[in-house]
């Protein structure tokens, strides 16, 4: 049973900036994964000789982009990027939905964890 958790990490940036990096094929390569191609809609995402590929389900411009995983058996799964900015403090926050097994969600948040990392890095941070 996959359970859905969300994570929220405060970037410094620019809408625009960050959605580039979360939902073209070199912005995700740059802190996503080792290579991303685009190929006929559909985002194949390479890591250490692994692929996996997803297709994107939903998606605002500079807002939000919901993939799904053509592997992933569970129908209502799915990994989404929404990018919030607090009208308030105009604070830029990066909101991560993801699913994952109950014994493999502490793993998955500390890869997103460090995957953000290099993300800020990325940035400048």
């Amino acid at each position: 049973m996959m359970t859905k958790y969300e994570l929220e990490y405060t970037l410094n940036s620019s809408p625009k900036v960050l959605f580039t990096r979360l939902s073209t094929p070199s912005g995700l390569a740059e802190w996503f994964a080792e290579d991303v191609n685009l190929r006929k809609g559909k985002f194949t995402f390479l890591w250490e000789g692994a692929e996996q590929i997803a297709e994107v389900v939903s998606k605002k411009e500079n807002k939000y982009i919901r993939f799904k995983w053509e592997d992933d058996t569970e129908e209502d799964s799915y990994f989404e990027f929404k990018v919030h900015k607090d009208e308030l403090t105009g604070d830029l926050a990066l909101l991560i939905t993801d699913f994952a097994e109950e014994d493999e969600k502490e793993d998955a948040i500390d890869l997103w964890d460090s995957q953000i990392s290099e993300l800020k890095r990325v940035i400048g941070l």
